[in-house]
């Protein structure tokens, strides 16, 4: 796939491993983290839209796309650590962290880990693990693939040379209609995928919930980071105000708001790059 305008593709010697990151712009720096199945490219329709005003550095997380896979390492606090290391391999001082999905179990890790290089953590359309309603979900969605990926091996042996049908199938619930994920764009999403290495950490990352779980529940301590969660109105947003409410309640988060997506769904940063744009610059 093409980059966008102004984007260039690097590679990272970080944490033991390579990391592959797209980058452009110039200003205060914006990293953004892909969700499940998908790498940095879910970001092209927001990465042109905030570049006036800020750098903007795209990754592909450990196992993905581009960057190495490596056999371990998909907790959320080491894939936080990849990240964190990223950041002062390119010499950036404080930095906006933005996650979708499985992203934004990466992105609350790095502000937990690392708050003093966070100038502010936006995370879209997830729960986060250990922190209710993460096990106690009231959602017209079904929920099904965490467990499945969590088996050992079997989905691995399922989905290989099926990456186009399987990922094709979250697409087709998680959006409003066909045109916002292209035939094309899955392909892309399944090629990022495509190798057995590759493929393998697309569930490596659900086996390591019970370690994200741990993580999550020992750092209740203060934190002034401010935190905006974003939801789809049709997924996650009827819950994140309880998230939010817990986050102050019992996690020690001083500073979180909501904001939902009327109409959206659970990829909204494909299906309204617009109004994700405007709600990572804070405008």
């Amino acid at each position: 796939m093409d980059l966008p305008d102004g984007f260039t593709s690097h590679i990272a010697h970080v944490n033991g491993i390579e990391l592959h990151y797209v980058r452009g712009g110039s200003g205060p720096a914006l990293l953004l983290i892909h969700g499940f199945p998908q790498d940095w490219y879910e970001w092209r329709g927001v990465m042109p839209r905030l570049t006036s005003m800020h750098t903007v550095i795209a990754v592909d997380l450990r196992g993905v796309g581009e960057s190495e896979a490596p056999q371990t390492g998909y907790d959320a606090p080491t894939l936080a650590e990849d990240l964190y290391q990223l950041v002062g391999e390119l010499a950036l001082d404080r930095v906006t962290i933005v996650g979708h999905d499985i992203g934004g179990w990466v992105a609350y890790a790095f502000a937990r880990s690392h708050p003093a290089r966070v100038s502010r953590v936006v995370i879209l359309e997830t729960l986060l693990p250990g922190i209710e309603p993460f096990d106690k979900l009231d959602i017209d969605v079904p929920m099904w693939h965490a467990e499945f990926h969590m088996i050992p091996g079997l989905p691995e042996a399922l989905v290989a040379g099926r990456q186009v049908a399987y990922f094709g199938h979250f697409f087709e619930i998680g959006t409003r209609g066909d045109d916002v994920i292209t035939e094309e764009d899955v392909q892309h999403y399944a090629a990022a995928y495509g190798d057995a290495a590759h493929l393998r950490s697309a569930f490596e990352v659900y086996r390591a919930i019970p370690a994200n779980i741990a993580f999550n529940s020992a750092h209740t301590d203060a934190i002034d980071v401010p935190l905006l969660l974003i939801g789809g109105d049709h997924v996650f947003g009827p819950v994140m105000d309880a998230v939010a409410d817990n986050l102050r309640s019992h996690f020690g988060w001083s500073d979180v708001t909501v904001s939902v997506l009327t109409d959206g769904r659970h990829y909204v940063v494909e299906e309204m790059p617009d109004d994700v744009a405007e709600l990572i610059v804070g405008r």
